[in-house]
């Protein structure tokens, strides 16, 4: 993934986006410091996924994000499929599939997330995001021990999911603590808004994290017309460079 994607190698953001022509708005208005999130889930083979979302590469530079699609399991597999057929800058996985994933993708330099969820247990996520295990009993390690599982594998970077906003904002706050530690990337997800958004970047970055991605999806998403809204973006992103300084 490209260092300039990020604003002051700081944050980068990520929202979906109806078509095209939406995308691109939203790529002009953050000046490139975005990842458009593409989901699996809205194509029904990875041969229509592929030659959709290489539309969408082309005309904003690269800047997608290939997604699960509400953090849904059984679409690992499609998604590194996407991987093995199209360079991407950005991939979102579970735990179990990071390795496969990795080794699928055409392009070394991605950045591929691993989802974890959030726990009762201040420094524990699950890890058990697969399509069986996240039918199981949870898995919950140390996140200090989950990064360095998720290092070994390819990884990149935490998805921490769902967040649910500030509900989980204790448990948000030990976890960037941890990333900031290990010098390893954080995405939050999950319910993110115009009104918490400024403080959950903060709270990364005043913890030390290197960089983060912040996921804003529905609530940016003219219920209308289903277009992200361009305004919300604006907003999103003088926010961005007012904490990212």
């Amino acid at each position: 993934m490209l260092h300039s994607r990020f604003y002051n190698n700081k944050i980068c953001l990520n929202v979906l986006a109806k078509d095209i022509n939406n995308a691109r708005e939203i790529y002009e208005v953050t000046e490139g410091h975005v990842l458009i999130g593409l989901l699996s889930s809205d194509y029904k083979t990875v041969d229509q996924a592929v030659y959709e979302m290489a539309k969408y590469k082309k005309e904003v530079d690269g800047a997608i994000s290939v997604g699960l699609g509400s953090g849904d399991p059984n679409q690992w597999e499609m998604v590194a499929h996407i991987c093995k057929s199209l360079e991407v800058e950005h991939v979102n996985q579970v735990f179990s599939a990071i390795g496969y994933t990795r080794a699928s993708v055409k392009n070394e330099s991605a950045i591929i997330n691993c989802l974890v969820n959030p726990t009762n247990e201040l420094g524990y996520v699950n890890i058990a995001t697969g399509p069986l295990s996240s039918t199981r009993p949870p898995v919950n390690v140390h996140l200090t021990s989950a990064i360095t599982f998720i290092r070994e594998m390819g990884g990149n970077s935490v998805k921490f999911f769902p967040m649910k906003g500030l509900k989980t904002k204790e448990a948000y706050k030990r976890v960037a603590s941890i990333c900031a530690k290990e010098n390893f990337p954080l995405e939050p997800t999950g319910s993110i808004n115009l009104q918490n958004f400024e403080e959950i970047v903060t709270i990364a970055l005043e913890a030390g994290v290197n960089r983060v991605i912040p996921h804003v999806y529905s609530s940016i998403i003219n219920p209308s017309t289903g277009k992200t809204d361009i305004e919300d973006v604006k907003k999103l992103y003088d926010m961005m460079k007012k904490v990212g300084k």
